[in-house]
């Protein structure tokens, strides 16, 4: 049995926080949202993102941020992406030197290029931080549905640790030297989401919806490599797993924006509407930085910022796609 603190209680975080504590540890709940700490302290229930769903009696709610981040064998770092560098940066004068964080949360920052991890990382140098994703919907795994997921960490010491706390009979978990490919795969996931969702806003078929996962894993997968990461994880949860749940389900929040933006609403009608953390429409500037950055061909990242920033209409962006010049499907293989 496992302290364990939660830092985000979110539908993601409180999900989790729920499955540990089934799992036996002693659970901690920490938010800075003082209307979401009376919600879950009253109703012990996220009526917002999982009603219906009960917190365990052995979780401790809390907006006491010293007090959940002293004392723990594992910190969850569960706050949505544009959250994470400020909460990191006032932790930090709390944490113990050399404590283990997982992050759970998915995300490129626009202005640095950086990973979550990475901006956890800078705000915390002294702990010791891994990153934990694939295909995994917070209103199934509240629920005990079966659940697939990747432990990325610096050491094999660490990854086991994290898999032993967090893997059950429904929560599978599997480990992985490669923290930056399972970051990337997670990140701009949800920005070919956002066009799936656009394209079923606008009506079309099985087959777009093929064509854009398959070619979506194709531009995560090559800038994923460029930048170091490894060709096996993009073809693994954190990669084709993780875009296939976030393309066609209607959990998915980035997919539910982008049908809004297909059904004719500007990005932010679709937010405001979505009432969610989008994290497809923070990663895509980033996304498409780095595709430049690293001379990489990202042509459905570059449409989407273009619809979402632009201002160019959807109709048009797919057109783009479609006319673009004529190529191999993978240049590297040629006639002999």
């Amino acid at each position: 049995m496992s302290n364990v603190s939660f830092l985000g209680a979110g539908s993601w975080g409180t999900a989790l926080a729920i499955l540990l504590a089934k799992n036996g540890h002693n659970v901690t709940l920490w938010s800075a949202v003082e209307a979401e700490i009376k919600m879950l302290s009253e109703y012990r229930e996220h009526k917002d993102r999982l009603p219906g769903v009960k917190l365990p009696d052995k979780i401790v709610v809390t907006n006491d941020l010293e007090k959940s981040c002293k004392g723990f064998d594992l910190i969850v770092f569960s706050v949505a992406s544009p959250y994470v560098r400020n909460t990191a940066r006032k932790a930090a004068v709390f944490m113990p030197e050399g404590q283990r964080i997982v992050n759970v949360a998915k995300g490129i920052e626009e202005s640095t290029l950086k990973t979550l991890r990475d901006i956890i990382c800078d705000e915390i140098p002294s702990a010791d931080v891994s990153v934990l994703s694939g295909p995994s919907h917070a209103e199934e795994v509240s629920v005990d549905m079966p659940t697939t997921v990747v432990v990325g960490a610096e050491n094999e010491a660490s990854a086991a640790f994290i898999q032993e706390i967090f893997m059950n009979g429904n929560f599978r978990v599997y480990t992985s030297p490669d923290i930056l490919g399972i970051e990337l795969g997670g990140s701009i996931k949800n920005v070919i989401a956002l066009a799936a969702g656009v394209c079923d806003g606008l009506g079309f078929g099985d087959n777009t919806k093929a064509a854009l996962i398959t070619r979506g894993i194709a531009e995560i997968e090559r800038l994923g490599v460029a930048m170091g990461g490894s060709k096996e994880t993009f073809g693994g949860l954190s990669g084709i797993g993780d875009l296939i749940v976030t393309c066609t389900s209607h959990h998915s929040r980035n997919h539910n924006a982008g049908y809004l933006i297909g059904k004719g609403k500007t990005m932010k009608e679709a937010m405001d509407e979505v009432n969610q953390v989008v994290e497809g429409v923070y990663s895509a500037k980033a996304a498409y930085c780095l595709a430049k950055k690293y001379n990489v061909s990202m042509p459905i990242v570059e449409q989407v910022n273009k619809v979402l920033f632009e201002n160019v209409p959807a109709t048009e962006a797919i057109k783009n796609l479609l006319t673009r010049d004529r190529c191999n499907e993978y240049p590297g293989l040629g006639w002999s």
